[in-house]
């Protein structure tokens, strides 16, 4: 068994869906952020304020490097697919699927959220344009799932029938 990767932007559900399918699955869930938070003794939004965003983006890296390659499902930071570095780690050791939600969802998803750093920008527009600049990044997974008005159950399901017919994630 392989790595499984859930990626997507803030707000698409990885967080949810990660938990729901870590049980489905009987598999150890680490999530990237919460690990990093554990490690550093602080909150993101305070990593972010203290040291900026490219320091933490270098946390992402070693934390991601040192989980992989284990049969594990890792639930992704959103910006986690922004580096090269990261996406290489991730395909050559694991499966990745992504999380779509319409930018409209995630924008409702993350109306009143404090604890995102990147949302202090508040400007609609601004987080339109880093979901698109996101976007072919996440597209680069081994499988896409459309999370629009779905529940829970159904989304795990769909992953799971998606593992089912892929060799390597049982190899």
């Amino acid at each position: 068994m392989t790595t499984l990767f859930l990626t997507g932007f803030m707000g698409a559900g990885k967080t949810t869906i990660g938990q729901a399918l870590s049980e489905a699955l009987s598999l150890t869930l680490f999530d990237t952020d919460e690990l990093i938070e554990t490690a550093l003794k602080k909150s993101i939004k305070d990593i972010f304020k203290d040291e900026g965003e490219e320091s933490f983006r270098k946390y992402e890296q070693k934390i991601l490097q040192k989980v992989s390659g284990q049969p594990v499902l890792i639930t992704t930071g959103g910006g986690m697919v922004t580096n090269p570095s990261n996406r290489h780690v991730m395909r050559e050791s694991g499966l990745i699927i992504y999380l779509h939600s319409d930018p409209a969802t995630l924008l409702e998803r993350l109306k009143g959220d404090t604890t995102r750093p990147l949302l202090e920008m508040k400007d609609t527009k601004a987080i339109l344009n880093l979901f698109e600049h996101r976007l072919p990044y996440y597209l680069e997974a081994d499988y896409v799932v459309n999370t629009a008005g779905k529940s829970i159950d159904t989304i795990v399901t769909e992953i799971i029938g998606f593992l089912s017919r892929d060799h390597r994630f049982w190899a």
